[in-house]
């Protein structure tokens, strides 16, 4: 037996208990004649003590960090508690102990503060792993599948694979391919998520899908992206909305509770897209805090605000919209830190030629950056109309619609982290409901535009809309005024949970009859022998009985990282790649030998 007990374990109540206990060397400490060793495993540290006695054996055979070491020895109770540590109120005495390998000196010290960079601890992620901190991660990973797996099963979901070897159908991101050596000459594809295949389960009468699944997507990485990622998918059948709703309200709620013990009480507030876009600028806004964005100036609804219409500055004048926000208590920030604001805005990854300012001054005057055009009965009228206080900061940006909005949106956010609004463990979630079931792709070369589906092809506008999607031609017929066309205005039954600003699950009423589907099928471009190639099983399966259904896919991974106060999805996942896509502790991808490639009747 190599051990008795883990590093974890012991307490008060085990002093004078003979133990023996297996780990990894943390630290080694000698004064005069007696050594202390921290000996740690998954489970926790436990500091050792080798007597005069053992010293000398230490000296033939000195312990060294990381070192794999069996010691043992009686629990006894420490005369200078650590409490730190769960087990810093004993210690070891030990009386005889085992070398089962040595290590190597590490590249980077393994504790919370290591001095690895990114690189290099993922080339030597294997050591990373053992970091008290990556390990918490993990450990917070487990609970989350644990408690989302208890829930589902108490609802009578049932966990079934699907196939990771599938059809190419490439609907948005690239498909990773893998060729087949039977078949040469043709490829499978990994699947970007189980989408058919839950479908096809509900027509077979599974009425309660889940499954914590491996999903791929070739596609540019970030923080919160990874080429290969885990999904809690779910469906269920002779379903609604509302139903879909509730059952996974419930299960974040759960999650949450069992694994953060926070108890979100309240009924998660809904929101609609149009709404979310008006307020916030965004389809996932962060509603931990206010600072809404109010519409100066409209294209759409024409609504443009008599104060900026009557004074004359080209730069709202010619602008297609004006957006501003009122920022709490900033009104006494000096000419630098608004200059600092105004180069923010106009670094390429916002686009923005320039920021206006008002200072709302907390005697009642105001102070901006457009004075020369605005009077202080008009500026008075723009912090009325923005709903700003006294010491508030009034930013404004103007230009094209998409671009000024994303740019509002993006400086809002800005500014609440500058201000400490966005605490890390504060959770606010948020449905929004009833997204455009199109957007418009614009004519890209001899490509004219054409719709694409903003969720998938296989989600079914809202009921009062499928008539509209019906009896109306796809084609548009007048491509710059593309937003007049009926199929601009069809809403989705699709809705997704938002958790503080980040998109965590998000799914859809699925279509089921196969009119309806090849109806989608053709406003997407694709001709009827396509559609019948790409999706042919589906659609024949429509033809015997599929039952109403809708379902929802949670990322799991960024789901993790959000309860972990963490801004990257790589820190909780075991072995993820870099920003390349590469994994860089086994050096993939990588060549295949000429065999191989033969094999596969590759060039």
């Amino acid at each position: 037996m190599y051990r008795t007990h883990t590093c974890g374990e012991l307490r008060a109540a085990h002093t004078g208990t003979e133990t023996t206990l297996a780990g990894w060397v943390q630290t080694v400490r000698k004064f005069g004649s007696i050594t202390f060793v921290d000996l740690r495993d998954r489970y926790g540290i436990t500091q050792l003590v080798f007597s005069e006695s053992l010293n000398q054996q230490l000296d033939e055979q000195p312990l060294g960090r990381e070192f794999v070491l069996q010691a043992t020895g009686a629990v006894v109770e420490r005369t200078n508690k650590n409490p730190n540590i769960p087990t810093g109120d004993i210690e070891i005495n030990v009386t005889s102990y085992k070398i089962l390998n040595k290590s190597a000196v590490p590249p980077f010290t393994i504790q919370d503060d290591t001095d690895g960079g990114d690189d290099l601890r993922m080339k030597f992620r294997y050591l990373d792993l053992r970091r008290n901190a990556v390990k918490k991660n993990l450990e917070l990973r487990y609970a989350v599948n644990r408690a989302a797996r208890n829930y589902l099963h108490e609802n009578h979901f049932m966990d079934i694979e699907t196939p990771f070897l599938i059809k190419s159908t490439p609907e948005g991101a690239r498909d990773f391919v893998v060729p087949s050596r039977m078949n040469q000459g043709q490829f499978y594809a990994l699947p970007q998520s189980p989408q058919t295949f839950k479908q096809l389960l509900m027509v077979s009468g599974y009425d309660r899908y889940y499954q914590v699944v491996k999903c791929f997507r070739d596609e540019d990485l970030r923080a919160d992206r990874q080429p290969e990622f885990t999904q809690i998918d779910c469906e269920m059948a002779f379903v609604e909305q509302e139903d879909i709703l509730t059952m996974f309200e419930g299960m974040i709620k759960h999650i949450f509770r069992e694994v953060k013990n926070v108890d979100i009480t309240e009924k998660v507030q809904r929101m609609s897209w149009d709404e979310a876009m008006t307020r916030y600028g965004n389809d996932k806004p962060d509603i931990r805090f206010g600072m809404e964005i109010t519409n100066l100036k409209s294209p759409f609804t024409g609504d443009d605000n008599a104060t900026i219409a009557a004074a004359g500055f080209k730069v709202f004048d010619d602008a297609q919209t004006v957006l501003a926000i009122s920022v709490p208590g900033c009104s006494e920030y000096t000419r630098k830190q608004t200059d600092e604001l105004t180069d923010w805005v106009k670094r390429p990854q916002i686009g923005m030629n320039g920021l206006v300012f008002i200072k709302c001054n907390t005697d009642g005057s105001f102070k901006s950056s457009v004075d020369k055009f605005f009077d202080a009965d008009k500026l008075k009228q723009l912090a009325a109309d923005c709903k700003a206080q006294p010491g508030d900061l009034i930013l404004i940006l103007a230009g094209l619609e998409e671009r000024t909005r994303k740019a509002t949106s993006e400086l809002r956010l800005e500014m609440g982290e500058r201000l400490g609004m966005r605490k890390k463990d504060e959770f606010k979630l948020l449905w929004v409901l009833d997204f455009p079931l199109f957007e418009y792709a614009e004519a890209d070369g001899d490509e004219p535009g054409r719709w694409v589906a903003r969720h998938h092809p296989f989600t079914s506008p809202k009921p009062d809309h499928i008539s509209i999607m019906i009896n109306n031609n796809p084609v548009i017929e007048d491509q710059a005024n593309y937003l007049s066309h009926p199929y601009a205005g069809i809403k989705a039954n699709a809705y997704d949970m938002v958790l503080n600003g980040n998109e965590i699950g998000g799914g859809s009423i699925r279509i089921f009859q196969r009119e309806l589907q090849e109806k989608m099928f053709a406003a997407l471009g694709m001709s009827d022998e396509e559609a019948r190639h790409k999706f042919g099983f589906l659609l024949g399966a429509f033809e015997y009985g599929a039952p109403p259904h809708g379902g929802i896919a949670f990322g799991f991974d960024r789901l993790c990282s959000i309860m972990g106060g963490s801004e990257s999805i790589r820190d909780f996942i075991a072995f993820p790649k870099n920003n390349s896509g590469r994994d860089v502790m086994l050096d993939a991808p990588s060549e295949i030998d000429a065999k191989q490639k033969k094999e596969l009747g590759l060039n």
